[in-house]
């Protein structure tokens, strides 16, 4: 008789019991429907439309489109012809909006004022160079200057009164 007839046969392995699940299983009881609620709600958020801007009237628009085609002086380029351009665009602008307030006679700081006054969220008057930048020979404006300008008016453009 060899050492392999002497062993018992097999024995079956006991029944896993389905409850209490592992502590692993409790994680991902909670887990999976968390994240599918978190799934569902960035999916409604990221789907709703964004809030509709109110429409334009037509003299903002092209006020705008027109804002948005004046070539910026990147790269310390001469800012004085751009800082022309801005001024005769609000000019127009406020000459059309406000034929009666003589507009095209102020200078300085009475014109940022004025710009002020009828819009103080763009905040025009610490920008003193719209007005004085053109007469200075080399005009210089670094990027973000140029870019926070260029915010300013348009702001002014959609919100003044």
């Amino acid at each position: 008789m060899s050492t392999l007839d002497a062993l018992q046969p097999l024995l079956p392995p006991p029944p896993v019991p389905w409850w209490p699940p592992a502590p692993g299983w409790w994680l991902l009881a909670v887990g999976v429907p968390l994240l599918l609620c978190a799934l569902w709600y960035l999916s409604i958020r990221l789907h709703r439309r964004p809030a509709h801007e109110p429409e334009l009237d037509p003299r903002r628009q092209r006020a705008l489109d027109e804002l948005a085609s004046l070539a910026k002086p990147y790269y310390q380029q001469p800012a004085g012809p751009w800082l022309q351009q801005l001024n005769g665009l609000l000019k127009r602008l406020c000459l059309q909006h406000y034929p009666d307030s003589h507009c095209q006679t102020l200078s300085g700081r009475a014109w940022l004022a004025f710009l002020d006054n009828r819009c103080p969220a763009a905040g025009l008057t610490r920008w003193m160079v719209l007005v004085d930048g053109a007469y200075r020979p080399q005009c210089l404006l670094d990027d973000k200057a140029v870019d926070d300008l260029h915010r300013a008016v348009e702001t002014w453009i959609r919100k003044h009164v």
